[in-house]
């Protein structure tokens, strides 16, 4: 995992937006902005904090950059939070 703390970036209701609307595949940031009526300096900080958790990847194509989620983080995350659950 990145060295950002998972669990404030994860706090924010936007940047979860962000991560439910990548659920469904990659999308460009113009996309995502729109979507979340938000500007694009205020999508760019919640992105660079989604990076810096690694919970976002992205890739250029063309003149675009499209972001997408990074799943292997999520299974990590589930698997330590497993460790808490009921002994059975």
């Amino acid at each position: 995992m990145g060295d950002t703390n998972i669990f404030k970036v994860l706090s924010d209701s936007q940047r979860r937006e962000i991560l439910v609307m990548l659920k469904g595949g990659r999308m460009n940031a113009g996309e995502i902005a729109e979507k979340l009526g938000i500007t694009p300096a205020a999508l760019s900080y919640h992105l660079k904090l989604l990076k810096g958790a690694d919970l976002v990847m992205e890739y250029r194509e063309k003149n675009y950059i499209y972001y997408e989620i990074n799943t292997s983080v999520f299974d990590e995350l589930i698997m330590w939070i497993g460790q808490f659950g009921r002994n059975r």
